[in-house]
């Protein structure tokens, strides 16, 4: 299991609850009573849904015991469990108005059953809202897999990072057969980047962390040097010094 860092996650806390922020306002339901955050990580996705809904009963999960432990600190007023979602959603009940994902099904295999798990989670009406990165084919992620696979690389890593994503079209058909009625949509969001340090440090908490954490010490600040180094490349900076650091997401709302 990847051991996931709170604190690096929360560095950029407000590029990374932009999303959650996006997506809560485009959920429609008025006053629901149970809302479930899957995915919480250390809250703030939560917090962005108990500031749209301040009566609901917020519930978040996550399968990190330091996420859930980051999430109670910050955000006392909200419930967290920690909680599996790829085997252990159906101890949660059927009764939300809402299941929320931001950010978390990409790490989670077998989507047509996932998706089908979190609908059956909700009440008749119930409302389904996710957002998962789409950013495979930008710099970032091609430099990782262009690194780890190499011939000085690829013998550290026994069980590659995989993405569990589907297609935008295979979301469309599986949402087809699963809710009443559904709207899909994909927002490339333009962060500004510091440096290139700055890069690195937002990937040291996702996408790098399977890597880094099959590494030895030594061997991490290896492996960071040479991703760094195709970074610099890949991302110009600006007339100010600044980078763009494009990061496609894509987004979902269905009603059950």
């Amino acid at each position: 299991m990847t051991d996931w860092d709170s604190a690096k996650y929360l560095k950029f806390s407000n590029e990374r609850t932009q999303p959650a922020i996006d997506l809560v306002n485009r959920i429609y339901l008025e006053k629901p009573k149970k809302i479930l955050d899957i995915g919480c990580g250390p809250g703030n996705s939560s917090e962005v849904l108990a500031q749209r809904y301040p009566d609901a009963d917020i519930l978040g999960i996550d399968s990190s015991p330091a996420m859930i432990e980051a999430a109670k600190v910050q955000h006392p007023n909200i419930r967290f469990v920690q909680c599996d979602a790829s085997s252990d959603l159906h101890t949660l009940g059927r009764d939300f108005d809402i299941v929320f994902s931001n950010a978390c099904i990409q790490w989670i295999p077998n989507h047509n059953t996932l998706l089908y798990n979190m609908m059956c989670l909700l009440k008749p009406s119930g409302v389904l809202a996710v957002q998962t990165p789409m950013n495979y084919q930008e710099p970032i992620h091609q430099i990782i897999k262009q690194i780890s696979t190499n011939h000085k690389w690829s013998s550290k890593f026994q069980n590659p990072r995989i993405c569990y994503n589907l297609t935008p079209s295979q979301y469309y058909d599986l949402l087809s057969d699963i809710a009443s009625d559904f709207c899909i949509w994909e927002t490339t969001y333009f962060h500004k980047m510091k440096s290139h340090s700055d890069i690195m440090e937002w990937y040291r908490a996702t996408g790098l962390r399977p890597y880094l954490n099959a590494l030895s010490e030594t061997d991490k600040t290896d492996f960071e040097k040479d991703i760094y180094k195709e970074l610099i490349s890949a991302y110009p900076k600006q007339k100010n010094g600044e980078i763009i650091f494009r990061f496609p997401r894509f987004f979902f709302t269905a009603t059950k």
